[in-house]
């Protein structure tokens, strides 16, 4: 089984910075795409931000600019630098990953717990 552990969320102030972690462990034998969503409150959990295997990267357009995944296929880590945040960035945070196990034929997706990120004065 696979199992994605988050850090790095928090409250940070409009204008702040923070630099989300995941880490996938398990019996992996490759992590293809790597992805990063969010789910403010009342609202859709949306695609924030997503690498491929070989370092590809595609944005939300509300978070060009500012946000910048990538990964650390040695360490199987995806990280996301959130910079200049605004409020309407406030969301919990999910990290999301397509793994081929040993255990398993082919690849599925798997999901972190969340973080929660508040951007407030």
């Amino acid at each position: 089984q696979v199992q994605l552990v988050e850090s790095g969320g928090g409250l940070v102030q409009p204008g702040g910075s923070l630099r989300l972690s995941c880490a996938a462990s398990g019996s992996i034998v490759r992590i293809n795409a790597m992805r990063w969503y969010r789910q403010a409150p009342g609202k859709e959990r949306d695609l924030v931000a997503r690498i491929s295997s070989v370092g590809s990267t595609n944005y939300a357009d509300s978070v060009k600019g500012r946000f910048t995944i990538s990964r650390d296929n040695a360490k199987n880590t995806v990280s996301l630098q959130m910079n200049s945040l605004k409020p309407e960035d406030t969301a919990v945070y999910y990290c999301n990953a397509d793994i081929i196990l040993w255990s398993s034929r082919g690849p599925a997706s798997y999901w972190g717990q969340g973080t929660q990120v508040t951007v407030s004065s």
